[in-house]
């Protein structure tokens, strides 16, 4: 099991274009160390259906870039960007918009209107919190939201039933919304270096959770329902202050790698020689004096 995240991402080789093509729906203008979107760009908002703008130094987004409403992926990562425009409503056949590594402190609400959107990459802003708009954006697979400043999510965040990859690594959470518990479909969820205290009970309704990162926080216990997540095979709870690992891990029965090092355990539960397909298990900076006898029995 690779603890490695995919990103969606991928590179299209940029094609110099002065409109002798009547068609075109890719144009790639990334690391061309721009200030602003090409105007040539709009000779073909309505056929344009994947635009790059990788790593320029574009701060604002002019109004007719909105008008390209073929967009099916707009991606503006490492750019300067502090606002993302209400007009990004306008793309109703947006599907993935990445824009990380930017200045963006919020969405604005009527990106509810974007109701195909199915990736959102938006690591690495300044985004305090999610607009109540979000929620409604039904068809999120997948949302990536590492590196901000959020310190809650909408009460009603658990409307987004069809995520199934969930990142929010280094952020300032503390609590998750009980509606959560409808996810069901989640497969990854990182809430690495944030600020729980606990691990939130609405996990023990996430029946599909594969990938679990909870490492950097301020636990003290891994509770025994944790063991009511069958497929669960990957669970990163380093660096946190665990002192007790319940016995209801060996639920678990999925579990591949299992990685609780850096924290205060001083023993581990017996059933956890049960977890018979580990293959992974990192024990080290705790102050264990010893190992069940299940484990290697």
């Amino acid at each position: 099991m690779t603890t490695k995240r995919n990103l969606f991402v991928r590179l299209v080789p940029c094609r110099c274009l002065r409109g002798e093509e009547e068609t075109v729906t890719t144009l790639d203008y990334s690391h061309c160390s721009l200030e602003q979107v090409p105007k040539e760009i709009f000779t073909f908002e309505k056929t344009l259906e994947e635009l790059y703008l990788d790593a320029n130094q574009i701060e604002e987004l002019p109004k007719q870039l909105f008008n390209c409403q073929s967009l099916h992926k707009l991606s503006l990562p490492d750019n300067d960007l502090t606002t993302l425009p209400a007009s990004i409503a306008n793309l109703i056949n947006l599907r993935e918009l990445d824009v990380s590594k930017n200045g963006i402190q919020e969405f604005p609400e009527n990106i509810k209107n974007c109701k195909v959107l199915t990736v959102v990459e938006a690591s690495v802003n300044p985004i305090s919190k999610l607009p109540d708009g979000f929620s409604q954006l039904l068809n999120l697979t997948q949302l990536y939201l590492n590196d901000a400043f959020l310190e809650f999510l909408p009460a009603n965040f658990g409307r987004l039933t069809k995520l199934q990859i969930l990142e929010l690594r280094e952020n300032q959470l503390k609590i998750l919304p009980k509606t959560m518990s409808r996810l069901t479909q989640l497969e990854r969820l990182d809430l690495g270096s944030n600020e729980f205290t606990e691990v939130p009970e609405v996990l023990e309704q996430l029946s599909g959770l594969k990938e679990f990162w909870m490492d950097g926080n301020r636990l003290t216990l891994i509770p025994g329902f944790i063991g009511t997540l069958k497929q669960l095979a990957y669970l990163d709870v380093s660096k946190n202050n665990i002192e007790v690992v319940e016995e209801g891990i060996s639920g678990c029965e999925s579990l591949q790698d299992l990685l609780l090092s850096s924290n205060s355990l001083q023993q581990l539960p017996e059933s956890i020689g049960s977890l018979k397909k580990v293959t992974t298990l990192k024990i080290d900076e705790n102050q264990l004096m010893y190992l069940p006898d299940s484990i290697g029995g």
